[in-house]
């Protein structure tokens, strides 16, 4: 297959990544109850208007971040194209034409290092950053992609990439950066500049969190593009994946915050003219208006439609291929490229550069045709005027080699940036020739492909857009030609191309609707342009997915996405559960929390007590309640490994007394088989953690089924909060009742957020390992639960809409059989384990 998806499981070698989840469910414990019991009304409306006036300043500050990014970017490319422009002038007559190739590859090679060094610095900040923005926003928590130094790195890397004439734009790097400020602005401190620290306790939560980055993306896109409705649209269909009503008012406040930003000040510098909105966003489509003398032109017809429907088809399956080809460059880096040293991916941007300056140079040079200037193009334009501030509009048409009254249609494509030939492609009146039309999107559909995905902050919106402008010019043009449909209008055909080729690219629908319509200010192009993305979409989803969803797919990200598949319903909660369970008591010793903690990396933990009371109950053949000891049993010898591990370890705890006290456990032979393990384990008569309570010690006479019995579920505790309490030292002595043990309170639970101390770098020299750590006061006692016999479309419904991190399954009598994460509910995941229920019957 050529456009489709193929399954190379066996030759599949690229590297997969454990990615932790985030806490989007709140911790309901004793001190978060206290911080809401002294919540009251006047509180409440206070840290309402504390939340919409940082929403505010997320959207001045992304639009800030656009100011500069598109200030600098202007100012180098303008530089760098004046001088080659004048060199290549010059040698056009004296034959150096290789001299001025050398200067403008000294240019761009110059810009390329630096954004590649800036990867190196920071190596999130590469690509567009909107997968990880996607991720993050699902509840995965894409290491480094919200830091202070992702944007730095972000912001000047894609402004020397663009610069450096890579085919790339800076629209998708500006969701990303938009996503940081939301993320790290609320927070008043930062991890690289740890000098930088403000009392301010509220909105440390990853729930918070998650909705200010849901804005900032949303300010990205509506400073990108000037489109603040387009912008909300955007982080509700494409970027988050949980939402509330509150939320909409303050992201769709916060792009209008980074709309109008953006636009007071383009408009002031380029124009002179404080406060006269001109400039909505850094990528302007202009005014799409008939000629006046043109009486039969029409900027659409009913007719047309059936064209931009073809159009749409055509557009989805270029995307697709694009996404394929885009795909197999992707594996073949992560094989080949990203396993060797760094420079390596720094020599394969500048081999990139080079090869797109030599096409470009000599595309330019020796493809273009000298075409005859429209008398608009000669006098200027009001609608390109815009783009063009201090020059003529004549500036953004290349004569190269072409007598007077003529101008080179390929040098005008491949000598001006990007927006500027997007103008040309949409606005001008001089036609393109049909030949230079198709190599232009041929050359520019390659390279693009091939550019996106090196090592440089790269954006994906400005080079669809303007292949797809090139691809619906030439339609326009062969219509003319060929067919005789001389009222069409080329413009409309250009812009209706962009959509298609970009909705085939990256499979958005509504909200790239809007933006489309909120950039060219003409509300009777949204019944096209949804029609021509909706096609796109559709034919491309027939092939693969949007390249976004690839690029997630390729780095092993557990993305959930809105629903299951009909058929994983024949499964049940039971069937994709984790059985084996490590768990804590509502009161345990030091010494036990230290060893689970650094024998496992699990982030929560079910706390649990055994129901020996009743054991007669339980063992009357109840298939709920036998589940429990039937999971148990099928896990004997993982929880006896993990006994032995954490004897082990603890031998490292800091205090001589449980080193002493380990000693006494540990053997210095070699381990046994798994048999003899298990013998071992039913005769030493030990439970997996140290027992509080003497009188409830094993007995002689137990069985199997009695060790393993079933655990009553009171509550889940986070790693991060046993981490805290050990760190501060909560705990009491057996000879002291639980209500002496210190009380932290909400803030300062929290206080750590969001990087907490590790179990392995603490100082516990001070802690005496037999204290009693009583967590019931900080676990959740109240986390969503379901039973064993839950079909997964129910578990899945629920995990993805309360956005959740654990799961914990749950009988009919409070026993925990089992619990969910994230990686039980990924595709692939339960694919795997519905070959094996297919097996099973």
């Amino acid at each position: 297959t050529i456009l489709g998806e193929t399954h190379e499981e066996e030759d599949e070698i690229l590297p997969r990544k454990d990615y932790e989840s985030l806490d989007y469910d709140r911790c309901i414990n004793d001190p978060y109850l206290e911080v809401l019991e002294g919540m009251d009304n006047k509180k409440a409306q206070r840290y309402e208007a504390v939340k919409w006036v940082l929403v505010f300043a997320i959207g001045v500050c992304t639009g800030l971040v656009g100011l500069f990014v598109d200030f600098f970017v202007r100012l180098f490319t303008q530089l760098k194209f004046r001088l080659v422009q004048s060199s290549v002038e010059e040698c056009s007559e004296k034959g150096c034409l290789a001299l001025s190739l050398l200067e403008l590859l000294g240019f761009n090679l110059t810009f390329v290092f630096l954004a590649s060094l800036l990867v190196l610095i920071q190596p999130v900040a590469a690509g567009s950053g909107i997968p990880e923005i996607k991720c993050y926003l699902n509840g995965v928590k894409v290491p480094g992609v919200v830091r202070l130094r992702t944007v730095v790195c972000k912001a000047l890397g894609v402004l020397f990439s663009v610069a450096g004439g890579l085919f790339v734009g800076k629209e998708g790097p500006m969701i990303h950066s938009g996503a940081v400020v939301g993320a790290g602005l609320p927070q008043f401190q930062s991890i690289s500049l740890r000098k930088i620290q403000f009392n301010f306790p509220y909105f440390r939560s990853d729930r918070d969190k998650r909705d200010f980055v849901s804005a900032g993306a949303a300010a990205g896109v509506a400073a990108a593009f000037g489109a603040p409705i387009g912008g909300t649209l955007f982080s509700l269909e494409e970027g988050s994946s949980f939402w509330n009503q509150g939320l909409t008012w303050k992201v769709l406040f916060c792009s209008m915050a980074a709309t109008f930003t953006l636009n007071f000040f383009r408009s002031g510098i380029q124009f002179g003219s404080w406060g006269s909105f001109q400039l909505p966003g850094l990528l302007n489509f202009g005014e799409f208006k008939c000629s006046e003398s043109d009486k039969k032109c029409h900027l659409w017809t009913a007719v047309d439609l059936g064209f931009f429907i073809l159009m749409g088809i055509v557009g989805g399956l270029l995307g697709a291929t694009f996404n394929c080809l885009n795909k197999r460059l992707a594996r073949y880096r992560m094989r080949n490229v990203h396993p060797k040293p760094k420079l390596v991916r720094v020599l394969e941007s500048l081999l990139v550069s080079l090869t797109t300056t030599v096409v470009v140079f000599v595309a330019s040079m020796v493809l273009g045709e000298c075409r005859q200037m429209s008398s608009t193009s000669r006098s200027g334009n009001d609608t390109l005027s815009l783009q063009d501030i201090s020059e003529d509009i004549n500036s953004s048409i290349k004569t190269f080699f072409c007598p007077n009254e003529t101008y080179n249609d390929m040098a005008t494509l491949f000598f001006n940036p990007q927006e500027s030939a997007i103008l040309q492609l949409f606005h001008q009146d001089g036609t393109f020739s049909p030949v230079t039309l198709s190599l232009f999107f041929l050359l520019y559909f390659l390279l693009s492909c091939w550019t996106y995905g090196i090592s440089v902050p790269s954006g994906l919106f400005v080079p669809s857009l303007l292949c797809g402008a090139a691809f619906g010019r030439l339609v326009a043009n062969l219509l003319k030609s060929y067919i005789g449909l001389d009222h069409i209008y080329s413009g409309t055909f250009a812009l209706l191309g962009a959509a298609a080729f970009l909705g085939g690219v990256v499979r958005m629908t509504i909200s790239l609707t809007v933006i489309l319509i909120e950039s060219t200010n003409e509300i009777t192009y949204g019944l096209p342009i949804m029609i021509t993305l909706m096609v796109a979409k559709w034919t491309g989803d027939f092939f693969n997915k949007g390249i976004y969803d690839i690029h997630v797919n390729l780095r092993g990200v557990p993305l959930l996405e809105w629903e299951t598949e009909v058929e994983m319903d024949k499964l049940r909660a039971s069937d994709i559960m984790e059985p084996n369970l490590t768990y804590v008591y509502p009161h345990t010793r030091i010494q036990s929390l230290v060893s689970i903690l650094r024998t496992t990396v699990h982030h929560a933990f079910p706390v649990v007590t055994e129901n020996r009371g009743n054991e007669r109950d339980f063992m009357k053949g109840n298939q709920l309640i036998s589940n429990n000891i039937k999971f148990k049993k099928c896990s004997i010898l993982t929880r006896a490994g993990e006994q032995r591990k954490r004897s082990q370890s603890m031998k490292s705890y800091p205090s001589s007394e449980l080193r002493n006290m380990c000693d006494e456990h540990i053997t210095t032979e070699e381990p046994p088989e798994k048999e003899d393990l298990l013998q071992q384990m039913l005769e030493r008569r030990y439970t997996p953690y140290p027992n509080l309570y003497p009188d409830q010690s094993p007995s002689e006479e137990w069985t199997m089924e009695e060790r393993f019995r079933p655990l009553t579920f009171h509550g889940l505790i986070l790693r991060s909060q046993l981490v805290t309490l050990l760190d501060r030292g909560v705990c009491y002595s057996e000879s002291q009742s639980s209500a002496s043990q210190p009380r932290l309170s909400h803030a300062e639970m929290s206080e750590d957020y969001p990087r907490y101390p590790d179990i392995h770098d603490l100082d516990l020299t001070l802690l005496n390992p037999r204290m009693i750590v009583d967590v019931t006061p900080y676990m959740n006692p109240s986390p969503f639960t379901v039973s064993p016999n839950t079909h997964v479309s129910q578990v899945f419904n629920l995990f993805r809409t309360m956005g959740l991190r654990h799961l914990p399954v749950v009988n009919a009598v409070g026993e925990i059989v089992g619990i969910i994460t994230r990686h039980n509910l990924t595709h692939e995941f339960l694919q795997a384990r519905l070959r094996q229920h297919y097996q099973t019957i």
